[in-house]
C-alpha cells in the first residue's frame, strides 16, 4: 500500500468504532496491514468455510447488501459499516455462511484475520469488541458505558451493605426478658424468635411501644403473644433492590439477615439511607404520607431526579424499571387509598390492576397509565357508581402527578375496563377465540396485568382463566406471533432504515416501534407458552429458556440486544430532560456515533433472527 495513503487510513480508523478504542500505535499497525478494494456495482464477496484469507472489512465509501445462503436479507451495510466478524473465529458450519454484494460502486478497506488476530493476542483488553458473536460485542458495549465497578448500590449483596445487630430469644421468654436481651445484651432494635430451632417470628421496639407499652399488656407474658409471624427476612446473597422492595412492600425499617435459619446480621433504612443515599425510599416515604394530590404533584421533580440519578449511574436497565415502577406503585396506591376516604368504603370487594410497561416494571419517564379495576361479580348497578368516581378521581390526579393519561382510553376510568370478574373472563374468552386486529390490540394490553391493590385474588382468578383458554386454543399464538412480526427491525441504519415519514418527527428512528415493542411482542408471546405469570420482559424470557423452547445462546442474544437498546432510549431521553426538552422516543439518525450504528445493526439483527424463530415455532400447523 502507498505509504502517502496511511495518514489517511489512520485518520479514518480513528473515528469510528471499536478501532477508536485502540492506543494510537496500534492503530497505525491496524493500518499498515488493510489492503484496498474497489467493487463495482453488483460485484460480490463470498464467504464460507473453505475460504484461505479472511478479512475484517471496513466500507470507506459506497454500500453493501449482505443475504444468507438461502437468499434472505441480512443487513444492509454503509460508510463505516463493518462486516466478516463471523470469520474471526473457524465456522463450525458452512451454511452459516453468507455473500455480500456492492449495491453501488464501493471503496473497501479490508483487514487480514491473521493480523487482527496478532494484535488482539497482545491487547487481549480490545478482544471482546472484534468478538464473532454479536451477543458479546452487545456485552462490551454495556460495559464501557456500565463497568462492575459502577453497577450503583441496588446491584450490591446485602452482606456487603448490613451490619446490625440482632438479638435471637425463645418463644416461651417473657415480654420483658427479651426487651432486656435486646437492649442491654445485644443493643439492638430487633429479636428474631425461635421455638424448638426455628424462626417463627420477629419482634421490634417499635411493636413493643404499640403492642405492649401502649395497650398496657402484661409484660411477664411469653414474648410470642406480641411477636410478628412469620417473620420477614432477608437472604446475604440477596440485592439490596430487593429488601428496599420488602420493606416499601411490609411497611417495616429492618429486616434481620438470615441464611439456613443462621441469623447473620440487621439491615435497615438507617443504612441505606445514611451510608448509601436511597433516594427511591425517602420518595416512597414521601408518597406514602402525603395528604393531597397537589402535595404528590410537587414530588414530581423527584422522580424524575432519581431517575437521572440512576441512568447517570449506569445502573441496569432492568433495575432502572423496577424502581420507576415501584415508585409509579406508591403514588397509585397512595391516591387509591385517598380515593376512599373522599367517598367511604368500598361497596364490594376489587382489584385495582395495572398493565403495559407498569405491570411489567419496565417504567420510564414516558410511561402512560394502563390500569383496570376487577369488581366481585356481586357487584350491583348502584355500587358501581362508587367505583366510577373511584377510577376518574385516580386517573385523573395521576395524570396531575405526571402519569399522562393513556391515548387508546386503556384506564380504570373507561367503563369498559372497570367490569365484574365475570364479564373480564368473557372479555379472554373472546380475545382469545376470535383474534382478530381489534381484539389482539385489546389483548395485548391486558395480557400482561398486576395486582397493586384490594383483593388480589381476583386478579389470580383471571389469570388462571386466561391460561386455561390459551391451552384450548394453540392458534392464539399463531395470530399474536403474526401480528408481531408484521413490524420488521430495521436491518441496514443507511440504505434501509425505517424512519418516520412526515409530521413532526419526519427522518427519526422510532427506537420504541422498531426495536424495544418488537422485544417485549416476543416475550410476550414466549411467556405465554410455557405459562409464565410473570410479567418482566427478562423473565418471560428467562422462563422460556428455562422450558427449552429458547435455546440459551439466543436468551443471551435476545437479553443483550434488549439491554442495550433500553439503554439507548433512556440515555436519549436523559439527555432530552437535562436540556429541558420533553422527552419522547425518535432519535436523529446522524446523533448515532459509529459506536451506536454498529451494535445497533446487531441488535435488529438478532430481533429479526428471533422473529423467524419465533414464525418457526408457534406457525399453524
Amino acid at each position: 500500500m502507498p505509504q502517502t495513503l496511511l495518514p489517511n487510513i489512520i485518520e479514518f480508523l480513528s473515528l469510528i468504532h471499536p478501532f477508536n478504542l485502540l492506543p494510537p500505535a496500534v492503530q497505525r499497525e491496524v493500518a499498515d496491514s488493510v489492503q484496498i478494494t474497489y467493487l463495482a456495482r453488483g460485484e460480490q464477496i463470498h464467504f464460507d468455510a473453505d475460504n484461505k484469507q479472511c478479512f475484517l472489512y471496513i466500507i470507506r465509501t459506497g454500500s453493501m447488501e449482505q443475504r444468507k445462503p438461502d437468499g434472505v436479507l441480512r443487513s444492509k451495510l454503509g460508510p463505516e459499516d463493518l462486516f466478516g466478524f463471523t470469520f474471526l473465529e473457524p465456522l463450525k458450519d458452512a451454511l452459516d455462511g453468507y455473500s455480500a454484494t456492492a449495491i453501488e460502486n464501493t471503496l473497501l478497506y479490508m483487514v487480514p484475520h491473521a493480523e487482527l488476530i496478532k494484535l488482539l493476542e497482545q491487547y487481549p483488553e480490545y478482544a471482546e469488541s472484534f468478538a464473532s458473536q454479536a451477543r458479546v460485542r452487545l456485552q462490551s458495549a454495556l460495559n464501557v458505558v456500565w463497568s462492575d465497578n459502577e453497577k450503583g448500590l441496588f446491584f450490591k449483596k446485602v452482606s456487603e451493605v448490613a451490619s446490625g445487630t440482632v438479638a435471637v430469644v425463645n418463644a416461651d421468654m417473657s415480654i420483658q426478658a427479651v426487651a432486656k436481651a435486646m437492649r442491654e445484651d445485644c443493643r439492638s432494635s430487633t429479636a428474631l424468635i425461635k421455638q424448638d430451632g426455628i424462626i417463627t417470628g420477629l419482634i421490634t421496639d417499635r411493636d413493643m411501644t404499640k403492642r405492649v407499652i401502649g395497650k398496657g399488656y402484661d409484660i411477664t407474658k411469653p414474648i410470642a403473644d406480641v411477636m410478628t409471624s412469620p417473620a420477614i427476612t432477608i437472604k446475604p446473597n440477596d440485592l439490596i433492590l430487593t429488601a428496599a422492595s420488602l420493606m416499601m412492600e411490609h411497611s417495616v425499617r429492618s429486616l434481620p439477615v438470615v441464611d439456613n435459619n443462621q441469623v447473620l446480621g440487621l439491615l435497615t433504612t438507617s443504612h441505606l439511607v445514611q451510608k448509601h443515599r436511597v433516594q427511591a425510599i425517602f420518595l416512597i416515604e414521601k408518597i406514602k404520607y402525603t395528604e393531597s394530590v397537589e402535595g404528590l404533584a410537587r414530588l414530581t421533580p423527584e422522580r424524575q431526579a432519581i431517575f437521572e440519578a440512576l441512568v447517570e449511574g449506569k445502573v441496569r436497565v432492568e433495575v432502572i424499571g423496577r424502581v420507576m415502577a415501584m415508585i409509579m406503585d406508591a403514588y397509585s396506591r397512595r391516591l387509591i387509598q385517598m380515593a376512599e376516604l373522599k367517598l367511604g368504603e368500598a361497596p364490594c370487594k376489587y382489584t385495582w390492576v395495572v398493565a403495559g410497561s407498569h405491570a411489567r416494571n419496565e417504567v420510564h419517564m414516558l410511561s402512560d397509565q394502563d390500569s383496570a379495576i376487577i369488581l366481585s361479580d356481586d357487584v350491583c348497578d348502584k355500587d358501581r357508581v362508587y367505583f366510577t368516581h373511584l377510577a376518574m378521581y385516580v386517573c385523573n390526579a395521576l395524570d396531575a402527578c405526571g402519569y399522562p393519561l393513556c391515548s387508546g382510553k386503556f384506564m380504570a376510568a373507561t367503563p369498559k375496563w372497570c367490569q365484574p370478574l365475570k364479564v373480564w373472563k368473557e372479555y379472554y374468552r373472546k380475545w382469545v377465540s376470535n383474534p382478530e386486529y381489534s381484539m389482539l390490540l385489546n389483548a395485548t394490553v391486558f395480557m400482561e396485568v398486576r395486582a397493586i391493590y384490594g383483593e388480589s385474588s381476583l386478579s389470580e382468578l383471571l389469570q388462571s382463566h386466561l391460561y386455561g383458554l390459551l391451552a384450548d386454543n394453540k392458534n392464539f399464538l399463531t395470530s399474536l406471533v403474526n401480528d408481531s412480526v408484521s413490524v420488521q427491525p430495521p436491518l441496514g441504519i443507511f440504505n434501509n432504515l425505517v424512519l418516520e415519514k412526515g409530521g413532526e418527527h419526519s427522518e427519526m428512528l422510532d427506537i420504541k416501534k422498531y426495536a424495544l415493542l418488537l422485544i417485549v411482542d416476543l416475550a410476550r408471546i414466549y411467556g405465554l407458552a410455557v405459562n409464565c405469570d410473570e410479567t418482566g420482559t427478562e423473565q418471560r424470557f428467562n422462563n422460556a429458556a428455562k422450558q427449552k423452547i429458547l435455546s440459551e445462546d439466543s436468551l443471551k442474544d435476545v437479553l443483550g440486544a434488549y439491554r442495550f437498546i433500553t439503554q439507548l432510549r433512556f440515555r436519549h431521553q436523559l439527555s432530552a430532560l437535562k436540556q429541558g426538552l420533553e422527552a419522547n422516543n425518535y432519535i436523529a439518525p446522524n446523533s448515532f456515533g459509529s459506536f451506536e450504528r454498529k451494535h445497533l445493526k446487531d441488535a435488529f439483527r438478532i430481533i429479526g433472527n428471533l422473529q423467524d424463530a419465533a414464525k418457526l415455532r408457534f406457525s399453524e400447523k
